[in-house]
């Protein structure tokens, strides 16, 4: 992963020493927590499953995080094995600290931009308003991970990639090969 540190040296650099500020420092540890294990696109492709008209985007939301989670954090982290970014003393301005504890684990793709890009796609391709929407908020806990130091802007961007493909990816195959989804009360 090396090769991308001349991609990924200088945006982080950038973000470190132009972008701070008491408000960006309040902003983005929260936009974060928000992306904790997907918590709260979990939550709102939960709340989407009791609502007739977003049933299906819900259900799609969560199939396409699930398999998010097992080819990324499961697979590919523990393939790739990338050091985070704090990790790298000279990556720090002189007395900076992390804003939030330390997260365990690798940095290739980031979990949480996977996660945030996988639903919003899913929820996109069913409902292009709300949708966009989602795609705001998947972009700011993104940009939460460069900005807080926890994931290079290259793992970023393979979390984006992976979670839209998945996003798209997803809704396709069970269209092609499952039934419309319908409530058992209706009739065929």
């Amino acid at each position: 992963m090396e090769f991308f540190l001349p991609f990924d040296i200088p945006i982080l650099s950038f973000v470190q020493h132009h972008l701070h500020n008491p408000f960006t420092d309040f902003l983005f540890p929260l936009a974060t927590y928000l992306g904790e294990l997907g918590a709260c696109w979990v939550f709102i492709s939960l709340v989407l499953l009791f609502m007739k008209k977003y049933r299906r985007a819900g259900i799609l939301m969560l199939a396409a995080m699930l398999l998010g989670t097992l080819l990324g954090e499961v697979l590919l982290k523990n393939i790739i094995c990338r050091p985070r970014p704090f990790t790298y003393a000279s990556l720090l301005p002189p007395g900076a600290s992390l804003l939030i504890s330390p997260p365990s684990g690798y940095s290739f793709p980031s979990g949480h931009t996977c996660a945030s890009f996988t639903a919003a796609t899913a929820l996109f391709t069913q409902h292009k308003k709300e949708g966009l929407l989602a795609y705001g908020l998947a972009i700011l806990i993104a940009f939460s991970r460069i900005f807080l130091l926890v994931h290079f802007p290259s793992d970023v961007l393979a979390g984006a990639l992976l979670g839209a493909s998945l996003g798209v990816l997803v809704p396709w195959a069970c269209k092609k090969w499952l039934p419309p989804l319908q409530s058992p009360l209706e009739t065929p």
